[in-house]
């Protein structure tokens, strides 16, 4: 993965620009990419999606964007409004 990721600048699996996460520093989060288990819950069905297909971003998917990515950056507790999205759709094309 890591030379796609160095190309694109690639921060998550879904699209979220850890970089920009209020919760990077606190939490000690390297970012989806580098842990094993996020720090928000026991699993992440999204992370979990796209490393068991071996990808890099969901933009990567055949089925981007799918229902489950939809419902996801939509969910008022992520509080992204869809932008995880238009960030999968520009690696997408980037890469």
């Amino acid at each position: 993965f890591s030379h796609q990721e160095d190309k694109t600048m690639v921060e998550s699996r879904c699209g979220l620009l850890c970089s920009e996460c209020k919760y990077r520093e606190i939490m000690k989060c390297e970012g989806c990419l580098k842990i094993k288990k996020p720090f928000w819950d026991k699993k992440c069905p999204i992370k979990n999606c796209v490393e068991g297909k071996k990808l890099v971003h969901c933009g990567q998917c055949d089925k981007f964007p799918c229902k489950q990515l939809h419902e996801f950056a939509f969910d008022p507790a992520t509080g992204s409004e869809g932008t995880r999205i238009e960030q999968l759709t520009d690696w997408k094309n980037e890469g």
